[in-house]
């Protein structure tokens, strides 16, 4: 792939699998004393305490990550857009992980953040799908 449009790819799509990380794994986060979420996104949200454990007990959780969301959300059309330029052979591997990422993160959405929450995952019947979709195999 080309410089010129490999480095936007990997720029756009990384910042939509990471942020989609982010909020996929704010419970294992806080279990070790950690979050990930912008101070920005905690205080527009009204969220004082930065101790871990308590931003992911708290009740205005969803509208501190709906910031993080829109931005994954908007990575994710940038990088398809790029994706969209090249010849398939060339970024079947990118649309395979975008695929996949951007399920994860539909999910996240759909099951909200109010606690319990449970862990988003991909099964391998899905995952397989996906390849398959994308071809790959």
């Amino acid at each position: 792939m080309p410089p010129a449009q490999g480095r936007p790819l990997a720029h756009h799509l990384g910042r939509a699998l990471q942020l989609t990380n982010i909020l996929r794994d704010l419970d294992e986060d806080a279990a070790i004393g950690r979050v990930y979420l912008p101070r920005e996104a905690l205080t527009a949200a009204g969220i004082d305490n930065t101790e871990p454990r308590a931003v992911v007990a708290h009740p205005r959780l969803a509208q501190a990550c709906a910031p993080l969301i829109a931005q994954a959300r908007e990575h994710f059309a940038q990088a398809g857009r790029i994706m969209d330029a090249c010849r398939r052979a060339v970024v079947r591997s990118p649309r395979l992980m975008a695929s996949v990422y951007l399920d994860i993160l539909d999910r996240i959405e759909q099951r909200g953040f109010a606690p319990p929450r449970t862990r988003v995952r991909v099964g391998k019947a899905h995952l397989l799908l996906t390849v398959l979709r994308h071809g790959v195999l």
